[in-house]
Formats: structure tokens, sequence, C-alpha cells
């Protein structure tokens, strides 16, 4: 059985995620979308709501499973009994950037195998940052993320009036 790992810290998710995540799913008997926690990102979402939104924009798909994790990949994957890992790419800096991790991946799981799957063209230039500056200055995020992660942001922005955009750079 094929047991692959798309982890990240998914604040917020977008429609690229979504992608790699739907590619991922018809490619694996099972796949697990490892929400990490992440503190010194300082996230616009506690790792609970991550890992929620997570799962109500994977309900669809019978072979996907969301968990939270804190520490690193490499023991996420060996507590799953995982032997792929799944990495989204955006640009050739993406990849430099997985192919450096990849050989330390490799070190701490031997039997990992590796593989970075290209987000469609016209996601390729949707991230997480992107996202966040532009809930930063009031732009329209409804074209990048799921439907559900634009309404949670919503109503953190409206729910509290003193949530400060400015810190979830």
């Amino acid at each position: 059985m094929n047991i692959a790992v798309f982890p990240g810290t998914f604040d917020p998710a977008t429609l690229g995620h979504f992608d790699i995540i739907q590619r991922s799913s018809k490619l694996f008997d099972r796949l697990i979308v490892g929400v990490a926690f992440s503190p010194t990102k300082k996230p616009l979402f506690s790792l609970e709501e991550r890992v929620e939104l997570m799962k109500s924009c994977c309900k669809s798909l019978s072979n996907v499973e969301v968990i939270g994790f804190t520490g690193l990949i490499a023991d996420f994957i060996k507590a799953h009994e995982a032997n792929i890992l799944i990495r989204g790419i955006r640009t050739v800096a993406d990849y430099d950037y997985e192919m450096q991790l990849t050989g330390m991946y490799r070190v701490a799981v031997p039997q990992l195998e590796v593989v970075m799957l290209p987000t469609n063209g016209n996601l390729a230039f949707i991230s997480s940052s992107f996202v966040r500056e532009l809930i930063v200055h009031g732009g329209d995020i409804s074209h990048f993320v799921p439907h559900n992660v634009a309404k949670a942001i919503m109503e953190k922005a409206q729910g509290t009036a003193q949530v400060k955009f400015s810190e979830i750079r």
C-alpha cells in the first residue's frame, strides 16, 4: 500500500494546495494531509482551525485524512508508516529548495520516495503569503482560496475588531 504525506502549514489553505491534494489522492492508496503547528510563522488560524478547514476542503476525497502535527516532518512520516512525501512545486525556486530538502528527508527516512508535483499553471502564482498580503490590504481572496477558507477569514476579520492582519505576514 502506498501511503503519501502532503505536509504544510496551510495558513491559509489555497486552491493550489487543494489542486495538489486532489491530484495526489488519485495517485496513491492513502493520502495524509499533515497540517503543521509552525508557531514561528505567526499563523492567522490556530492549528485546530486549520485542521478543521482542511478537513472540510477534503471531505469529498475518501482516501484523504487530515491530521495536525508538531515536530519534524520525518517523524510524522515514520509515525504514519508513509513511504511517499508529496511536495508541490510552483517555480524553479521551489524546485531548487525542495531538491535540497530531499537529501535530508532520505537520510532521516531511507525508504522514502519524494514526489514533486507541479501546480497547475493557472494556480502557480498563488501562495499563502500572497493571500495573507491581500488580506492585510483588504483585497479579494475569493479566487485564490476554497470557499470555506474565504468564509472563515471573513468571519475572523468581522468577528473580532481587534484582529491585526498586519501580524500575519
